[in-house]
Order: structure tokens, then C-alpha cells, then sequence
């Protein structure tokens, strides 16, 4: 009877740690949207360092103030040599992604963002020589045929928007990747990321966004009829960005990896849901089939993975035994996939 009350706490745990981190994570992305489309703020880099100033303050008001979490000491040659290229990708991630959303639909950028598997493995085979099992490959098949359908098909199709998606899965792998290296004897959570990466990526960010954008939002805040409630909420998106880092580091420690894939590419259907529902962009039918195609195939990537994962290694001098590593990167384990939605 105990064993069974504890067995429904832990699931109740992880419905309600998954169902705060699709809110926080849908809230986020529609408000970016709602940015860029209904208040007229077109300057993504602004957006971006808004989101990264929030996101400094708010890791340090977690660890060094309310002291929720304990703090990951990293020496201060490792936060140069190690973090600050981490934050340099991260923050091209964080941008790229609001460009996309800055030139087309959610339920398009989404689709796209849902190609990151596919650029993790192929990036690590053809960068780093790592080599898959043949069931990986398999699985990146429909989330590739996915994704061309979706393009092909969308009717609010534009280049600028779709190549800053694509090159967000990109750098969003190869953020991950380095991850795995850079961040070699640190056991970093989603909240120490943040408090070391943030402060980084905002002194990366000011100049670039005060350069290209400044002079526009000056112009955007002297013509807007309600420039104080649309700042507010600019800002709640940042405070909301936050939260949404928070709420992951909660959620990947409630659920187990596969619940956590399927969780996530459930999300995405749920982004596009609200997204439709709010801003009316049109998808076709054979757009959402091109979607639902991807979804499933990233659903199947994690089982692939998952399942590779915990096959016991083969006896030694049986014939299946596996050939040396060409490099030591052939010894890495499948990049960990589970930091990925970190904004």
C-alpha cells in the first residue's frame, strides 16, 4: 500500500513537472511571437538580451539569495577557457531562434527546431568521425522527410526565417556537443548553466544589439501609442524565459529519458496548437502531416537511443565484438539531448 502511494506521488510529480514546462515553454515562444508580430518590435537582438539580462538576474537570485540551489564552483580559468565559448554558441542559438520567429510561423519554426537530432548526428560524423548505429540513421529518415514536406508546403514560407531556424538547429548542436567536452567534470544543472552562461551571453549580446537595433527601438518607443505596457511585456517574456529554465531543471529530474523525448516533441504539438489558435496562420494539411511525420520520427530517435543505450557491451572475443575506436571521440556516449530547450 505504501510502495503504491509512493508509486502515484512520483507520477503525479512528473505530470505536473511536464505540464509547467509545456506552460512556461508555450508562454515564452507566443510571446516572442506576440513581440514581434502584434507589438511591432522588430529588433530580435534587443529581445534576445532581454531575455539574457532576466536570465542573469534570476540565476543569481536563486543561488547566491534565496539559495535554492547550491553553487557549482568552476575556477576562473575554466570560466574563460571552457563557459565563454559554451555562451558564444548559446547565445547565436537564443537569436536564431527569434529571428525564425521574427519571419515565420510558430508551428513552421517548431517543426524545424524538431530537425536538432538530425544536425547532432550528422554534425559529430562528419566533424568529429562518430560513428552511429545503422538504427540511428533510420530514425533521422522521417524527421528529414518531415521537415521537406513542412517547407515545401508552407504557405507563409520565407528564406531568411527558415535558414535562421536551420541554423539554430545547428548551433543548438553544437552547443550540446560541447557541452559533453567543454563540460567535462562539472556536473552542471539547468540553473548553474544559466548563472555562469547568462552574464556571458548578455556582454556578448549589449554591444551588437545597442549597435544594429538601437537607434529602432528609440524610434519604435517614441511611436508606439502604448510603449509602457509593451515594454512589460518584452520584459515578462524575459522573466518567463527564466522560469522556463528553471522549470527544466525540475522536469529532467522527475522523468525518465524516454518520457522526457516523448514529452518534448508533445510539446511541439501542443506550441503549434496555441500558436494556430491565437495568431490563425494557415496550415495545410500536408503541412501538418509533414510535422506529425517529424514528431514521430524524433519520438523514434529517442527510443533508438534510449534502447542503444542500455544493451549491455558484448562479450570480448565473440564475433560481434566491435572494432577500436578511430579517435577517442568514437568513445563518447550519444550527446544527451535533455538541455536542449534551454532559453
Amino acid at each position: 500500500m505504501e510502495e503504491s502511494r509512493i508509486c502515484q506521488g512520483s507520477v503525479i510529480r512528473s505530470l505536473l513537472s511536464i505540464l509547467q514546462w509545456w506552460v512556461f515553454n508555450v508562454t515564452v515562444i507566443i510571446m516572442n511571437k506576440w513581440i514581434f508580430q502584434k507589438l511591432d518590435f522588430k529588433f530580435p537582438l534587443t529581445v534576445s538580451c532581454v531575455h539574457f539580462i532576466c536570465s542573469s538576474i534570476g540565476g543569481y537570485l536563486v543561488i547566491k539569495v534565496l539559495k535554492l540551489k547550491p553553487l557549482i564552483t568552476v575556477d576562473p580559468e575554466d570560466r574563460w577557457r571552457r563557459i565563454f565559448p559554451m555562451s558564444f554558441v548559446f547565445c547565436i542559438n537564443i537569436v536564431l531562434g527569434n529571428v525564425s520567429l521574427r519571419y515565420i510561423p510558430v508551428s513552421f519554426m517548431q517543426t524545424i527546431k524538431s530537425f536538432t537530432p538530425a544536425t547532432t548526428v550528422i554534425l559529430q560524423w562528419l566533424v568529429w568521425r562518430k560513428h552511429f548505429d545503422w538504427r540511428i540513421w533510420a530514425s533521422l529518415v522521417p524527421i528529414v522527410g518531415g521537415i521537406l514536406l513542412t517547407s515545401i508546403t508552407e504557405l507563409s514560407f520565407n528564406m531568411l526565417g527558415f535558414c535562421a531556424a536551420l541554423f539554430g538547429c545547428l548551433a543548438t548542436s553544437t552547443k550540446t556537443i560541447l557541452a559533453e567536452s567543454l563540460l567535462h567534470g562539472y556536473k552542471f544543472d539547468s540553473i548553474n548553466t544559466v548563472y555562469y552562461m547568462a552574464p556571458f551571453a548578455t556582454m556578448i549580446m549589449a554591444i551588437p544589439a545597442m549597435l544594429v537595433e538601437g537607434s529602432g527601438v528609440l524610434n519604435w518607443l517614441n511611436t508606439h501609442p502604448n510603449p509602457g505596457s509593451a515594454v512589460i511585456i518584452i520584459l515578462g517574456s524575459g522573466v518567463m524565459a527564466f522560469c522556463l529554465n528553471f522549470s527544466i531543471f525540475y522536469v529532467i529530474h522527475s522523468t525518465t529519458a524516454v518520457t522526457f523525448n516523448v514529452a518534448g516533441n508533445l510539446k511541439v504539438a501542443v506550441a503549434v496548437l496555441v500558436s494556430w489558435l491565437i495568431f490563425k496562420n494557415p496550415i495545410p494539411a500536408s503541412n501538418a502531416f509533414g510535422c506529425a511525420v517529424t514528431l514521430a520520427g524524433c519520438t523514434f530517435y529517442g527510443y533508438v537511443r534510449q534502447m542503444l543505450s542500455q544493451q549491455p557491451p558484448p562479450v570480448p572475443g565473440t564475433p560481434r565484438t566491435p572494432r577500436t575506436p578511430r579517435s577517442k571521440m568514437e568513445l563518447l556516449p550519444l550527446v544527451n539531448d535533455k538541455l536542449d530547450d534551454k532559453v
